[in-house]
């Protein structure tokens, strides 16, 4: 009971003849309430249709509209372009844009210009060629991206900033506790604890300018093999006589480095809490896969605050390892939980990946 508006090809329109026995009128309904605006011209720019929803995208009523050039919501400056490249397209049939969900810059009634989102469809009637464009008004959502862009380039430019004030001095003050080791025998102990403070620093400002350059971001992601890159982390990890076990087989969809990035801090995580000697085990889970220690273990009344920056109940930690875990973690779009492991430690869940 159903049947094809038009020569019947898959992008027509197809009604139930059994409910509506006036197409006409019911397409006209539609055109009517659409919340996009809709717009067609002929061959020569004249509108000669506009629905309601134009007016609250362009300030323009209907009937404000058809009848007069497309002209009218195209600024000034981009007439000439528009006019030249439907000519170029009438003449030899190539398109020099994209017609599906083209952003251009679109003139309102009241002066200002705003960004829309245009898609366009050719089509004939009596033997006329028209062209209709669905336009959705972007402003808004360019309005953020530019301001994104802004606030991505003042992180930027603050972060190398950093990276030279930062590193600069703590260079310096290297230089001298390695001088001073060399010279003074009877303030080793103290020395080395100056050390250790100045690597703390130094791993901080690496936290921070990563966390200010990238934040969730993730790269390409593609599918890898879980046991080996848990191993690559672990190399790349200060573990002292710790212990890894690999419980897992498998691949997971996922960006590499971005996911070294995630285990080496979660292996940092169980050493600084652990001990030296801890254990680490990885392994999966349903629809996931897990990294568990046998360290002490994790307060319950922290659980919720170990993902916040700062927060580190140890001496040396940077507060940013666990914040860091998360960020990857949602910037994948996994969900990350924390709990008790098999050996009484620390086990972190991750779940909602796409495994093979």
């Amino acid at each position: 009971m159903t049947d094809p508006v038009g020569d019947g090809d898959t992008d027509e329109f197809i009604v139930d003849s059994s409910i509506i026995d006036d197409d006409t009128e019911f397409y006209r309904t539609l055109l009517a309430n659409t919340s996009e605006g809709i717009l067609t011209i002929d061959e020569d720019s004249n509108i000669v249709f506009a629905n309601p929803a134009i007016e609250g995208i362009l300030g323009y009523a209907p009937d404000e509209l058809v009848g007069s050039s497309k002209m009218t919501i195209i600024p000034e400056r981009h007439r000439e372009d528009h006019r030249a490249g439907l000519e170029a397209y009438l003449r030899t049939g190539e398109r020099h844009i994209d017609w599906d969900g083209v952003e251009l810059p679109a003139q309102h009634r009241a002066g200002h210009e705003l960004v829309v989102s245009v898609s366009l469809r050719e089509h004939e009637y009596n033997g006329e060629r028209f062209f209709t464009g669905i336009f959705t008004d972007v402003t808004e959502r360019k309005e953020r991206e530019r301001r994104l862009q802004e606030k991505n380039e003042r992180l930027e430019s603050f972060a190398s900033v950093v990276s030279h004030d930062l590193r600069n001095p703590l260079g310096v003050a290297s230089a001298y506790v390695e001088l001073a080791q060399e010279t003074d025998t009877e303030a080793v102990d103290e020395l080395v604890e100056v050390e250790r403070s100045l690597d703390r620093m130094e791993r901080i400002i690496d936290d921070l300018l990563w966390l200010a350059r990238t934040g969730n971001q993730v790269g390409k992601q593609e599918l890898l093999d879980f046991a080996g890159v848990a191993e690559d982390a672990w190399e790349t990890t200060e573990t002292a006589d710790a212990t890894l076990v690999v419980d897992s087989t498998g691949r997971i969809r996922a960006d590499y480095d971005r996911l070294v990035q995630l285990l080496e801090n979660l292996f940092r995580n169980a050493i600084q809490h652990g001990g030296e000697d801890v254990t680490v085990r990885v392994g999966r889970i349903e629809g996931g896969w897990y990294v568990e220690d046998s360290g002490p273990g994790i307060d319950a009344d922290l659980t919720d605050e170990i993902f916040s920056p700062g927060m580190s109940t140890e001496e040396l930690g940077t507060g940013l390892g666990l914040y860091i875990v998360k960020s990857v973690a949602e910037g994948h779009g996994w969900e990350i939980s924390v709990g008790t492991g098999t050996d009484g430690g620390a086990r972190f869940e991750f779940t909602g990946i796409d495994e093979e």
